[in-house]
């Protein structure tokens, strides 16, 4: 029986040991191909294009400006506006300025005792109060030697003041916010600062452009009389 045994190991042991190394590689074999199916293939990178500048608005504006108005210089001007209560300030095509401004509560409107802002074309007509201190008040145009509280919160002030500086707008086009009852000089529209500059970025005005103070002592300095100003409802 031992002999037997003897034998049956020795004729058998080299198949058992060609067929335990063939399932050592078939299982080396499977887990490769597992492998290979399990690895996600790899994604190209998503190109994404660079998002092309817009077009300067004070270009755009610019162009349409000289060719409505072609006998008037654009190289430097004041775009108002009155949707966005803002003022631009556009030197060669470029926008190098914004200011927070406060319009008519009213709306847009050119009759006389309407109370509201005029549209159009318009130029500084005057400039008034070059010594005046920030917040001085300004009566008929003149310094009356009193300084108002300037008032950051939305509360009113004890009067309508006019402070620290004037510019005067004269209207350009006849009809529209020149002449008879539309006349802008003539209603006294001014962009002028405001004691109540906690309602600057609202319409709050009585048909003037108001401004804080210091922007308005800003502005005064850069801008020359004859400068064209641009009044739009957008």
């Amino acid at each position: 029986m031992i002999k037997n045994y003897l034998l049956y190991i020795t004729f058998y042991k080299p198949l058992f040991l060609a067929s335990f190394i063939m399932l050592l590689l078939a299982c080396k074999s499977t887990k490769n191909v597992e492998q290979t199916v399990v690895e996600p293939p790899r994604e190209k990178a998503e190109t994404v294009e660079e998002e092309q500048p817009k077009e300067e608005l004070g270009d755009i504006l610019t162009e349409y400006l000289s060719l409505k108005y072609p006998d008037k210089n654009f190289d430097k001007y004041l775009y108002i506006s009155v949707k966005h209560q803002k003022m631009y300030l556009i030197e060669n095509g470029i926008t190098v300025k914004i200011y927070p401004i406060s319009t008519a509560k009213k709306g847009i409107g050119s009759h006389q005792n309407s109370n509201k802002t005029p549209p159009g074309l318009h130029t500084v007509k005057r400039k008034i109060g070059e010594e005046v201190p920030l917040g001085g008040i300004l009566e008929a145009r003149e310094f009356n030697g009193k300084v108002a509280e300037i008032i950051t919160d939305k509360r009113k002030a004890d009067g309508d003041y006019v402070t620290t500086r004037i510019l005067w707008l004269d209207g350009e086009e006849l009809g529209i916010n020149k002449g008879r009852n539309v006349d802008s000089y003539n209603r006294y529209i001014y962009i002028h600062g405001t004691p109540e500059e906690g309602f600057i970025g609202q319409p709050a005005s009585h048909g003037c452009i108001r401004m804080k103070n210091t922007d308005v002592i800003e502005l005064y300095d850069i801008i020359d009389e004859g400068t064209p100003i641009y009044i739009l409802k957008r």
